[in-house]
């Protein structure tokens, strides 16, 4: 059994874009805690020493609720204006099994 559906996102940006991505994810990440009652957490993490790589952790209730935040209008339109600034970006899911 799981404790909810985990999404980690792994975004290596473009040379310079670092600001315009973080106010874009740091939007898409507040609107979906905020006005998605199955978004339970919506994480941006910048690694210690490497601003061109911007790491998301984000746990829904179900994967149900996964897919209705990308049905959004905030994520469609970070998923839009944010492409161009992305050089690379891998997209892990899993099963949340301990809350620690």
């Amino acid at each position: 059994m799981t404790n909810g559906f985990v999404i980690i996102v792994d975004f290596r940006l473009r040379s310079g874009s670092e600001a315009a991505f973080r106010e874009l994810v740091d939007e898409n990440a507040r609107s979906s805690v905020r006005n998605e009652p199955g978004c339970r957490r919506f994480d941006v993490v910048v690694p210690q020493g490497d601003r061109s790589r911007v790491l998301l952790y984000e746990i829904y209730d179900n994967e149900a609720a996964f897919n209705d935040h990308c049905r959004t209008t905030h994520f469609m339109r970070f998923d839009r204006q944010s492409a161009p600034l992305v050089e690379k970006k891998e997209v892990i899911r899993g099963d949340l099994v301990c809350e620690g």
